[in-house]
């Protein structure tokens, strides 16, 4: 069992930065990629950035790559979303998510584990 929450989210102006943290509890945190998601006002959830079980596998959604930094520290059991650059567009609640592939499957169907979001809003 993993419980997943994540924190640091909030309004920022377009160009400023946040870094979203995602807290699990379990004993096999390192078991699970994690993966965040996002739900923009009237949208679909999508995906947005992936970190692999041991941490040296990455992948991101085309709109935030170059902008966004995902890592984990196993130890602490943290996954951190550092997100630059912030655009009106990333406006969203972002979600954490864990399953237990080795690298991640990035599909909403596929998690196991969420927690329950946090909302970042970047005014223009």
């Amino acid at each position: 069992q993993v419980q997943l929450v994540e924190s640091g989210g909030g309004l920022v102006q377009a160009g400023g930065s946040l870094r979203l943290s995602c807290a699990a509890s379990g004993r096999t945190f390192s078991s699970y990629a994690i993966n965040w998601f996002r739900r923009a006002p009237g949208k679909e959830r999508e995906f947005v950035a992936v970190i692999s079980r041991a941490g040296t596998i990455t992948d991101y959604v085309a709109a935030v790559k170059g902008r966004f930094t995902i890592s984990r520290n196993n130890t602490k059991q943290t996954v951190t979303l550092q997100m630059n650059s912030l655009k009106p567009e990333d406006t969203a609640v972002y979600y954490c998510a864990a399953d237990q592939s080795v690298t991640g499957l990035k599909r909403a169907d596929g998690m196991e584990y969420w927690g329950k979001g946090t909302l970042v809003t970047v005014a223009s």
